[in-house]
């Protein structure tokens, strides 16, 4: 006896259609007692492997496996594609992951969300996209960009998460906001390494300005062409998690609070991003509840919802915390 369920292809989902071919998820096979689960992994367009969630239909039987006991199946999941090897198991040729070990960490963190199509494009329908030649470049030079920060991360072992406008963009479109005119990304501050700085330019990035310090407030900003990258360490504070900001010319401080999150898969420009699985909180906390209405106008300093003013840097520390190049 086997369960078999189905679910419309998401891969073949975008912003013009939002239906596909039935694909098979998982296989559950029962035999003397024992439950054997199948887990179907599809190749995803940003290189990368996905499964579904195990959804049951209505008339399906509950009573036929421990369903809340299954490794797999309670969300969708992500994985890098592992380099397999082949062994024998019980006399039978098999292939397993050469890193056993990365492949049974990853599964732990592997909760994937898939984007909001349909909403996304209700969105488009009242606010079209801009098409324009200027857009379409900006859209083309913020892919490029966000594909090398994802490789120049991930070789310092660093992760991150998309935040601010560029999360927005994904959340609410599917894409990224072409008037936004950089890239948000989020790291928590723990996971900072002094030779980031050094990764970024050897990855062809000119430093454009430095905020703040380890210990309070870090900001980086870098430049491609025409297109920045913000990266702005967050901090952990009971219930909460904030990153900082900076003004250059007066040394005012700034902070910007969220609840805490926890961190989720998504795919964005053909890439496999982290977002935070809260992302409604996340980003209702940002832009407040009309997160759905374009803001074209936009103070950094005053727009937020979540912004706090948060003193002022001492004349004495400015040389280390405002560095603008």
């Amino acid at each position: 006896m086997f369960v078999f369920p189905r679910i419309k292809d998401p891969r073949l989902a975008s912003l013009d259609t939002l239906s596909g071919e039935d694909i098979p998820l998982h296989l559950l096979f029962r035999l003397h007692g024992y439950i054997i689960q199948v887990v179907f992994l599809y190749e995803r367009s940003g290189n990368y492997l996905w499964h579904g969630a195990l959804r049951l239909k209505a008339n399906m039987d509950r009573s036929f496996a421990p369903f809340k006991l299954l490794d797999y199946g309670h969300h969708a999941g992500a994985y890098d594609r592992p380099e397999l090897v082949l062994t024998v198991l019980d006399g039978l040729d098999v292939q397993v992951p050469r890193n056993i070990s990365r492949f049974l960490s990853e599964q732990q963190h592997a909760r994937f969300l898939e984007c909001r199509y349909r909403d996304a494009r209700n969105f488009l329908q009242l606010y079209p996209d801009d098409s324009s030649l200027a857009a379409v470049d900006f859209r083309r030079k913020v892919k490029s960009l966000l594909h090398l920060a994802a490789r120049t991360l991930a070789r310092l072992d660093i992760p991150f998460w998309l935040s601010s406008g560029t999360c927005l963009g994904w959340f609410r479109q599917c894409s990224i906001i072409s008037y936004s005119r950089d890239v948000d990304i989020g790291i928590f501050i723990v996971d900072f390494r002094t030779d980031i700085l050094a990764a970024f330019r050897d990855a062809g990035l000119s430093l454009k300005h430095k905020f703040g310090k380890v210990e309070d407030s870090l900001e980086l900003s870098f430049l491609s062409e025409d297109v920045k990258l913000d990266i702005f360490f967050f901090y952990e504070n009971k219930d909460i998690v904030w990153n900082g900001g900076t003004q250059a010319k007066s040394g005012r401080k700034f902070k910007y609070v969220f609840p805490r999150f926890s961190l989720c898969w998504a795919e964005l420009l053909e890439l496999k991003v982290r977002v935070p699985c809260e992302t409604l909180d996340y980003v209702t906390a940002n832009y407040g509840a009309s997160w759905s209405v374009p803001m074209r106008s936009w103070d950094w300093k005053t727009s937020p919802s979540n912004v706090q003013e948060n003193g002022v840097w001492l004349l004495s520390e400015w040389a280390e915390v405002i560095q603008v190049y």
